[in-house]
């Protein structure tokens, strides 16, 4: 059986993302999110949160890291990586989180609509990265959107 190594979290951003290049000329976009959970102590209800840092390499962490502001909620979808290193003579490591797909979710204190890039392209959210188009749901056929003539005036139960 092979191994399995996904991670799927929803969180905030502790701070704003920061953007760097390696010395090949490769994009490193890293952030912190901070994960809250509700559990029971006794007879109250206790928040606690859990802090995960976030790598995302290439074209996504340069078009992404505008919109990666503090207290903007995010999923991640990704998979965990153990960094090792030693430091005075001391073996230390650390796991961040290398995230394949963001999706932009809720809008920090300011609001804000949500979006999602997931390698090729922006889809959705308040605004567009550069090079893709926020164009919103396709129409099936390249009917006309919204206030077209292929609009439905039936109530749709679901």
């Amino acid at each position: 059986m092979a191994d399995l190594n996904h991670v799927m979290l929803i969180g905030r951003l502790t701070r704003d993302a920061e953007l760097k290049y390696t010395a090949g000329g490769q994009a490193v976009c890293k952030f912190s999110i901070a994960v809250n959970r509700r559990r029971k102590s006794g007879d109250q209800w206790v928040d606690e949160a859990s802090f995960f840092d976030i790598v995302l390499w290439g074209r996504q962490g340069e078009s992404l890291n505008q919109y990666l502001v503090k207290g903007k909620q995010v999923g991640v979808d990704g998979e965990l990586r153990q960094d090792r290193w030693e430091q005075d003579g001391q073996n230390r490591s650390k796991v961040e989180i290398v995230a394949n797909n963001i999706q932009l979710l809720g809008g920090t204190a300011g609001g804000g609509n949500g979006g999602s890039y997931a390698g090729g392209g922006y889809t959705g959210g308040s605004g567009a990265p550069a090079g893709g188009g926020a164009a919103g749901p396709r129409q099936e056929g390249g009917s006309p959107g919204p206030g077209g003539s292929d609009d439905f005036t039936d109530d749709i139960p679901f």
